[in-house]
């Protein structure tokens, strides 16, 4: 049995150095091998450039009306400043010098500046002729093109570029494809046009959300983070659950959920909160590979947690042209069934080990983390009721809730942010918003393409046809399209593909919009988890200095029924509130509960002792009885969960009688 109080575990707690932090961030997060210029002058070029980006947007969003414009102008603007600070900090080749700018990147920051500038003097001149390519407008475009997909390969690695390249060569030679994928074919003078002067391709959706929902919640959230956000999160789940069997664990699944919840990057949660939660856990008992899945796995699910879901929230209300309170009602329950499933198991683990918390003396006091820290809760309530009951719209609200952190982070000592930190705070967020930021005007070409084509049609045509008309079938092959697709890019992103190429084929067998974009959603996600590219697992591995493949293996045997969750939600929409009654909801949620206790009796193998093979499996088809909405599976899964209790406590029962026998 561990002893907490001889190891002494929060007295003198280990840290991990920065340093380290920071290698492996940049080890599996290609966004964060960033320049670091030795040139004082050059570094506040940069600075300001960023400072500049980011007040821009502010600026846009406060709804000032000189910057009100057609949306082609302000994604153009958005674009050109992206692409500025892309090759401005991102070096071309790893060997290529992180100390200066090259001179081959100061012309692609002197042609990306030049694009918006001549979408301004061309728009009208577009409008009149429609859309009437000039030999001018050919050279633009193909530059603007080429741009793109040099920064993207750059920041997210060649996987997006690639992706893109053969969706152009698929929308000119679309003759040369054979079945379903052959179309007409398009000259590269219809291309071009379309993807660089209209809002279907480059300048289009994927760009919009960037331009207006992505960048003001990502500055959001390193404000939040500048004035202690992650330290409050961190206080207060220890505060709740740290003195719990296995209190690190589960002080790791709430602190990562609430931070990945903002900062909407699971690398970098994992990096930020695990620095301190993985040394705890394996100090607690908890073996290195069980605390890196613990880590890895919570920081994914904050990006599946309201109200901010990393952003996603408002990107899929964009997409599905819904209002984000019917996106929050959607996620909430699934998300935290997901939760509840990890705590569980957690649970299971730390019984099943004999692993204890930490004493309650060595740990914060809830009243007193709220009284010093608490007033970081404001911003997020008025957030919440800017978006769910003020009427204004999410840019609007989004603006507000910045304005307001940085003015309730004056209430306290600990939170108050000076000019500085400010101004740290908006360059950190402009930073941040390129890696997404390129990748959306990158996902725009493989949409506009997709767009001129067809070939999204085409696509949900023939995983409709390969699943033979089953919707098991099309769930299951759209569910491996998503992670193949999530393994090399950034979580929106590989959202934005997903829903374009597979939630139509979902959507064409009956399956309500809104649950075809959350499944693709959920297993865009699940791909940072899942081996053989699991960057969120080897990221956790990384810091706890356990095996990459074995964390990502206990990754995905800790997020099994985030696994099943998506699945449940298809077939019964009632787990997503739709139409819900008082009734309805009471079943839904005790079925789920249920469920995700059976999965992680399943997976521990324990329960209130050690369950038998034949068990786990029993408990994990009855787990599965739980999918479908019957009443009869769902009475057939808990008779399930009833049977193995029964024999459990018997079998728990008969071996303390022998050992009371054997005692006396």
């Amino acid at each position: 049995m561990t002893d907490i109080k001889n190891n002494n575990i929060a007295a003198e707690p280990e840290v991990i150095d920065a340093t380290v932090g920071a290698e492996i961030l940049e080890k599996y997060e290609k966004e964060s091998r960033t320049r670091n210029f030795s040139n004082k002058t050059l570094s506040s070029i940069v600075y300001v450039l960023c400072l500049i980006f980011t007040v821009y947007h502010l600026a846009y969003a406060s709804g000032i009306r000189l910057l009100q414009m057609v949306n082609i102008k302000h994604h153009a603007i958005h674009v050109g400043m992206v692409l500025v600070l892309g090759f401005a900090i991102y070096p071309a080749f790893k060997k290529s010098s992180r100390n200066s700018i090259a001179w081959y990147d100061w012309i692609c920051i002197a042609v990306s500046a030049v694009m918006p500038v001549y979408v301004f003097y061309r728009y009208m001149d577009w409008i009149s002729t429609g859309f009437r390519p000039t030999t001018m407008d050919m050279i633009m475009g193909v530059a603007l093109i080429l741009l793109v997909l040099e920064c993207s390969r750059r920041i997210s690695g060649p996987a997006l570029s690639i992706l893109s390249i053969i969706f152009l060569i698929y929308g000119h030679y679309g003759r040369s494809f054979p079945g379903v994928f052959r179309h007409r074919g398009y000259a590269w003078d219809r291309i071009v046009p379309y993807l660089t002067t209209d809002i279907s391709g480059i300048y289009g959706s994927s760009v919009k959300v960037s331009a207006t929902f992505i960048v003001l919640f990502i500055i959001f959230g390193e404000v939040m983070n500048k004035c202690g956000m992650g330290q409050f999160f961190n206080d207060t789940a220890n505060a709740l659950a740290g003195h719990t069997k296995g209190g690190p664990a589960k002080v790791a699944v709430l602190a990562s959920g609430f931070l990945g919840s903002i900062n909407g990057s699971a690398v970098a949660n994992v990096v930020t909160t695990g620095a301190f939660t993985i040394p705890l856990m394996k100090k607690t008992g908890y073996s290195k590979e069980f605390a890196g899945a613990v880590e890895a796995t919570a920081s994914v699910g904050g990006q599946l947690l309201p109200p901010i879901m990393g952003a996603a929230a408002f990107v899929m209300a964009e997409t599905l042209g819904v209002k984000y309170p019917v996106i929050i009602k959607a996620a909430i329950l699934p998300a935290l069934i997901y939760y509840l499933g990890i705590i569980i198991q957690v649970q299971m683990r730390a019984t099943k080990d004999h692993l204890h918390g930490i004493p309650k003396d060595q740990l914060p006091r809830l009243g007193q983390v709220m009284k010093d820290q608490g007033h970081l809760l404001i911003p997020i309530a008025f957030l919440l009721y800017m978006l769910i009951w003020s009427g204004k719209t999410v840019i609007m609200g989004a603006f507000w809730t910045i304005m307001v952190t940085i003015i309730v982070a004056e209430f306290r000592s600990s939170s108050r942010m000076s000019i500085k930190d400010i101004s740290d705070a908006f360059v950190a967020g402009a930073k941040s918003t390129v890696s997404v930021a390129i990748a959306c005007a990158c996902v725009g070409i493989i949409v506009g393409v997709c767009g001129q084509t067809g070939f999204a049609l085409n696509v949900a045509a023939t995983i409709i046809s390969i699943g033979q008309e089953s919707i098991f079938l099309t769930l299951l092959f759209t569910m491996v399209t998503c992670m193949i697709l999530g393994m090399g890019l950034p979580s929106i992103p590989s959202y934005l593909i997903t829903a374009t190429i597979a939630a139509p084929a979902l959507v064409e067998l009956g399956v309500p919009a809104i649950a075809a974009h959350m499944f693709c959603f959920y297993f865009a996600m699940f791909a940072n988890l899942t081996p053989p590219v699991a960057l969120a697992s080897f990221a956790a591995a990384g810091l706890s200095g356990g095996n990459p493949m074995k964390t990502g293996i206990a990754s995905v045997k800790l997020a099994l029924a985030g696994f099943i969750i998506p699945y449940m939600f298809v077939y019964n929409q009632k787990l997503m509130l739709e139409n819900v009654g008082l009734l309805d909801g009471i079943q839904v949620v005790v079925t789920a509960c249920v469920g995700v206790t059976l999965i992680a009796a399943a997976v521990e193998g324990y329960l209130y002792g050690k369950i038998h093979i034949v068990l786990r499996v029993v408990s994990f088809g009855a787990a599965l009885l739980l999918i479908d909405s019957g009443t009869v599976t769902d009475l057939m899964g808990i008779a399930g969960l009833v049977v193995i209790i029964a024999i459990q406590k018997f079998i728990v029962s008969k071996k303390n009688n022998l050992k009371v026998s054997s005692a006396g």
